[in-house]
């Protein structure tokens, strides 16, 4: 169980990873004006997003199913976790949205938008983290 927990949270961290700075390139993708500083930031979020994000997500999920099912975890707080991994994959995909949004030239949003939108994961990270660790219900 403790290699699989061990990969669970190694794939945690790399899926937050790009949580967490993906949004970070859409801030300074909203301000660039030029068409190469454009192009690399389109290159740089899909690969971020297809090659790190996505099996950072994948994998924790993976890992994370082989647990709960595997050594039957259960219990009102792993409930609430749940949830909240639903919540951020629905915000993976969003940030993909987004990126599509860029690469297509349909971005309507502003740095600050995104500045506001990359603290959304810190507070997820927080309430799981909080629910794994001390198991409050």
């Amino acid at each position: 169980m403790r290699w699989i927990l061990a990969f669970h949270i190694i794939f945690m961290v790399t899926w937050f990873s790009g949580l967490f700075y993906l949004p970070r390139l859409f801030v300074y993708h909203a301000m660039s004006k030029d068409t190469t500083s454009h192009d690399r930031f389109c290159i740089m979020e899909r690969k971020l997003f297809l090659g790190i994000m996505t099996p950072g997500m994948l994998f924790t999920i993976l890992f994370g199913l082989w647990l709960m099912l595997g050594y039957k975890i259960q219990g009102t707080w792993l409930d609430i976790k749940l949830c909240l991994v639903m919540v951020l994959v629905a915000y993976h995909f969003y940030c993909g949205k987004l990126m599509k949004d860029f690469r297509t030239g349909k971005n309507h949003h502003t740095h600050i938008y995104y500045r506001w939108l990359n603290e959304f994961p810190v507070l997820i990270l927080i309430a799981v983290v909080l629910l794994a660790v001390v198991k409050p219900f």
